[in-house]
């Protein structure tokens, strides 16, 4: 009898060593991964079509809190992950939606003066556009490749406010309705929304042409008036003495190969791991350097919403010696360009410029 009963003990000894594993893999309630991917999807307002879908986006979210777990525990990171509104895709859906830089394979650099003769002791140490009121509010492209729309926009606003002295907001769904693209699933081109601008005379508001995340008809300016304009734009050479000479002037666009970790990251100066290929477009609103470390660094804005990186931004490492830059953010690079004469559809008003310290 007493054989019988320790044997019954560890047949149940046994069956609970094996629930708790298989409650884990199956979501249930009991689960504390469940409960903390429940009170995930109440914070970012998650709601599935059923729970075939709950469970499989529950997989994902479980494995990407392991992988920011084991992340954040190693020693030596320059950054730390989180589990943010993305911690329920995985990082090809993530990619597939979230990036859509199409790169020109031939293009020519034309440099914004000659870059050998820049007396660089002359730039900036650091500098940061937000602090002249030239950067507008962090955005969300959604899951509309249009990264190339919002990095548009945000150059555009940068030179128009620097050179004009008044702050544009304007409208990416313009550039994205009306600029030569692949739409929301391949993405588009920086250039082709500077060329969308030249060509149209300029670029109405986001008031007057709210973003709504998918490629749609074109009203030009025959149809909603023009908020701000430019009058050309110009790529850089490729590397990062070119890049940050021109950062000092005005905000740039540039693009990145986004990875994993990229779609995770909470703050920090990245260093990597990126992507085989550039494949997202960003702004580069400044640079400086890490005050207890001095590590140097861009600041980049991106397009994914406040509650991503920090507060919307990124800071990359700079000057690590490779010649593409970190996530070859040096191999594709350019800035709009804005004449001082008036244009003829808008009115010039304002200052000429922020130049007091650079």
């Amino acid at each position: 009898m007493a054989f019988k009963f320790r044997l019954l003990v560890f047949h149940l000894i046994v069956c609970l060593m094996w629930a708790s594993p298989l409650a884990a893999s199956r979501g249930e309630p009991s689960d504390p991964m469940m409960k903390r991917f429940e009170e995930w999807m109440a914070e970012y307002g998650r709601v599935y079509n059923d729970d075939v879908e709950k469970l499989h986006r529950f997989r994902i979210f479980q494995d990407n809190v392991n992988y920011v777990e084991t992340f954040n525990n190693r020693s030596g990171n320059s950054y730390t992950l989180g589990v943010n509104q993305f911690a329920d895709m995985t990082t090809d859906e993530f990619l597939a939606q979230y990036t859509g830089l199409s790169v020109p394979a031939n293009r020519t650099s034309e440099p914004l003066m000659p870059f050998e003769n820049v007396n660089m002791p002359s730039v900036p140490q650091s500098i940061d556009w937000r602090d002249y009121r030239a950067v507008t509010e962090i955005k969300q492209q959604g899951t509309c490749s249009s990264c190339w729309a919002f990095v548009a926009a945000a150059t555009v606003e940068g030179i128009y406010k620097i050179k004009k002295g008044i702050m544009p907001d304007v409208s990416e769904q313009q550039i994205l309705d009306c600029s030569y693209s692949y739409g929301c699933q391949l993405g588009g081109w920086v250039e082709k929304g500077y060329d969308f601008i030249i060509a149209n005379r300029g670029v109405t508001s986001e008031q007057s042409y709210p973003y709504n995340g998918a490629k749609g008809q074109c009203y030009d300016a025959s149809i909603v008036p023009n908020e701000a304009y430019i009058t050309g734009y110009k790529f850089l050479p490729k590397n990062e003495r070119s890049i940050m000479y021109a950062v000092a002037q005005q905000p740039v666009a540039a693009a990145v190969a986004a990875g994993k970790n990229f779609q995770l990251y909470r703050g920090g100066i990245y260093r990597g791991p990126c992507a085989a290929k550039l494949n997202h477009a960003i702004t580069i609103i400044g640079y400086g350097a890490d005050s207890y470390t001095g590590e140097k660094y861009w600041l980049i804005k991106n397009s994914w919403g406040q509650n991503w990186g920090e507060a919307g931004y990124m800071r990359l490492a700079r000057e690590t010696g490779s010649y593409s830059g970190v996530c070859g953010i040096a191999l594709y690079a350019l800035y709009p360009t804005l004449t001082s004469m008036p244009h003829p559809e808008l009115s010039d008003t304002g200052s000429e410029g922020i130049t007091s310290s650079i």
